[in-house]
């Protein structure tokens, strides 16, 4: 009978590992994000079949405006609301020009900043009845809008359907959703939207 004798390492690689336990350290963090992801998933899906009440425009290029009011052609149901961008005047114009209703245009200049175009308007909206909109800004502005929107908007139920406009402009850093997020939460904790922290 002969016995055989397996070198220290080579009897290591015969042990079977052992399976690894789940880090449930993880589990704290893991489960705001699967919440987080679920929310975010199922307002697209229900802004798929939602028929939008409003056109709702971020100003801050003059192509957004354009877009709205060729888009407010197609729907003379609408109203459309335009948050700070162009003097008001200009926008007037480039409206009527399309030959939109002047009682069909709402302008606002409250905004500083994207996370503002959004805070300074929910409220008003809501009161006037309006729970779903057309959101149209630039194509590399729209993930950051939406992020804040779904955050904003979504706080009294208001869905968005993007409308992304042409801009042949990369799209933003992802760091910029990541900050006007927090900036959104902060404003739906504490009524502050920490504007000052950034002017964009």
């Amino acid at each position: 009978m002969l016995l055989r004798i397996y070198p220290r390492k080579q009897r290591h690689l015969l042990t079977k590992p052992k399976p690894r336990r789940f880090p449930f350290m993880l589990l704290p963090w893991l489960i705001p994000v699967l919440a987080v992801s679920a929310f975010f998933g199922y307002r697209q899906i229900k802004s798929y079949f939602v028929q939008p009440e409003a056109i709702f425009v971020l100003g801050g290029a003059e192509e957004r405006e354009s877009f709205a009011a060729k888009f407010a052609q197609r729907h003379p149901e609408l109203h459309i609301w335009v948050s700070s961008g162009s003097p008001e005047w200009y926008t007037q114009r480039i409206f009527a020009k399309a030959g939109i209703l002047q009682e069909r245009l709402h302008i606002d200049h409250q905004a500083v900043d994207t996370v503002t175009n959004f805070t300074t308007l929910v409220d008003e909206l809501k009161t006037e009845g309006i729970d779903s909109v057309y959101l149209v800004t630039s194509d590399n502005h729209m993930r950051r809008a939406r992020v804040i929107g779904e955050i904003v908007f979504g706080s009294r139920g208001i869905i968005l359907k993007p409308l992304p406009v042409d801009s042949e402009r990369s799209p933003e850093p992802i760091e910029k959703c990541f900050r006007d997020g927090v900036r959104s939460m902060l404003w739906l904790t504490t009524g502050h939207t920490g504007a000052t922290f950034r002017k964009n």
